[in-house]
């Protein structure tokens, strides 16, 4: 399976692209919701409507502020994301998530056992902190492949979703201009090697590897240079994707000071 993802200026709107998705089939069960806030479900509905699985759409009580009923699969989630705030997740994929985040979930439904860690979006995830900061939510919705995922994104798109890849190109330009400066006090250029350097500053912000010493991660840091170099043989690589590399783990590292803190 696969995710896919998008951004909603408010949870209204997330709300109504999942009400969308309901009445199109989509099973609940596939679909996340992450919201900025600490948010309740009321009681749940006392029985299912027919063909409904336990554990899929099931009992559809409301989570508190939302407008959709959804509460993916009875599974949700709060937790305290360093740099974010209070965030509340519903859906299959949420604790994990919100743990990846280092939120250190708690869940009524045991989200990180169950969640298919494979289709976890860890790449994706600074993206999602970097939109609840701004006060907005983010569906994501597991496809069974491309083909599935497809008219998953159309249909996100038609609900005012911004794609994920947008959100991502918006984040960058609001620390480019930083990052350009600290760049060129190096004497490089940075028109030439900012695609190098942003995907090595964007690889340091995995979830995997961030708030980690150094000596933890290097192996891998040198792991994803390597695999760069084979894909762009004879370009100059090494001195951006590294400088981008260490500067995403400063940017960062204010998060996970934070953490460590609370």
């Amino acid at each position: 399976m696969q995710a896919v993802s998008g951004v909603f200026a408010s949870q209204a709107y997330a709300d109504h692209a999942i009400e969308t998705m309901l009445a199109s089939g989509v099973n609940a069960y596939n679909i996340t919701l992450l919201a900025p806030g600490e948010r309740r479900r009321q009681p749940e509905r006392a029985s299912l409507d027919a063909g409904e699985q336990p554990g899929a759409r099931g009992a559809i009580g409301s989570v508190a502020g939302g407008s959709s009923g959804f509460t993916g699969g009875s599974i949700l989630a709060a937790a305290v994301i360093p740099g974010v705030g209070s965030v509340t997740a519903v859906g299959l994929l949420g604790a994990a998530i919100l743990g990846a985040a280092g939120g250190g979930a708690k869940s009524n439904g045991g989200a990180l056992e169950k969640s298919p860690a494979q289709t976890l979006p860890e790449d994706e995830i600074f993206v999602y902190e970097d939109a609840l900061r701004k006060g907005r939510s983010v569906v994501i919705v597991l496809a069974e492949n491309e083909n599935a995922a497809e008219p998953l994104r159309a249909l996100l798109r038609s609900e005012g979703a911004e794609p994920v890849d947008d959100a991502r190109h918006r984040w960058w330009i609001d620390v480019r201009n930083a990052e350009r400066e600290h760049y060129a006090a190096s004497g490089r250029d940075f028109g030439r090697d900012e695609g190098f350097y942003r995907r090595g500053f964007e690889d340091a912000l995995h979830a995997r590897s961030r708030c980690k010493e150094f000596d933890q991660i290097s192996a891998e840091m040198e792991s994803n240079l390597a695999d760069l170099q084979r894909q762009y043989p004879g370009n100059d690589i090494e001195e951006a994707y590294t400088r981008g590399y260490r500067r995403g783990r400063e940017y960062y590292q204010r998060f996970c000071e934070e953490k460590r803190a609370a």
